[in-house]
């Protein structure tokens, strides 16, 4: 399997965004439709100051272009090269503010685990936020999730970066592995958003991000 990393544009999202949440709700293993309602809120995202998004791409057989799932995340230029090219991957994310939720929640957070104002404010401003990062299953365990992570936070002007994961037994999961190898830490543990019932984890990291000798998945 050849992967190559595109740009995702906002302009072109009407070509990309239906895949990319193919992918997501596949990797997540959440119910067909609940792509529905996630779609307004990813349009929403593109313009958010510092938004940008990235695309795992490959090329595949006629035969598999046009049978499911692969059929859903068909991309043509300039996504892709040509009419056989599937969506195999997306990550994306833009410059956290305190008028966006998921920073309110953190700030929430962090405020209830008695941390004093000025860490908050240290924490909670001049990040970028990893929103989405996703690979489907036909093409996991191929380093291609760390290869758009470490291409995503490439040259981003933010001092730090910060997610939030779904709080997994001892950390044995693949997205786990991966941000401990790309030196996330904890900043906060076993939090509950509103309105949804299951522990999160804020994790953090220094930026820039240093990729060393350059990488790519494996074939």
């Amino acid at each position: 399997m050849t992967i190559r990393l595109v740009t995702l544009t906002g302009q072109d999202a009407r070509l990309w965004l239906e895949p990319a949440l193919d992918i997501y709700v596949t990797a997540m293993r959440y119910p067909r439709g609940t792509e529905v309602h996630r779609a307004a809120l990813w349009r929403e995202h593109i313009g958010r100051p510092g938004w940008r998004a990235l695309g795992a791409v490959t090329t595949v057989s006629p035969h598999e272009a046009h049978t499911l799932p692969g059929s859903r995340r068909r991309v043509q230029p300039p996504v892709g090269l040509g009419e056989n090219d599937v969506l195999v991957g997306i990550a994306y994310g833009y410059t956290g503010a305190p008028d966006q939720w998921w920073n309110q929640q953190l700030r929430l957070g962090l405020r209830q685990r008695g941390h004093p104002a000025e860490v908050v404010e240290g924490i909670a401003a001049d990040y970028f936020e990893l929103t989405e990062l996703h690979v489907h299953p036909s093409a996991q365990g191929r380093g291609i999730g760390q290869w758009l992570l470490g291409r995503l936070l490439t040259e981003r002007p933010e001092s730090h970066v910060l997610l939030s994961t779904p709080e997994i037994p001892e950390e044995r999961n693949r997205a786990w592995s991966l941000y401990r190898r790309m030196g996330f830490t904890d900043v906060l543990r076993n939090f509950t958003f509103t309105g949804d019932p299951r522990p999160f984890a804020f994790l953090g990291r220094r930026l820039p991000v240093d990729l060393g000798p350059a990488a790519g998945p494996q074939p």
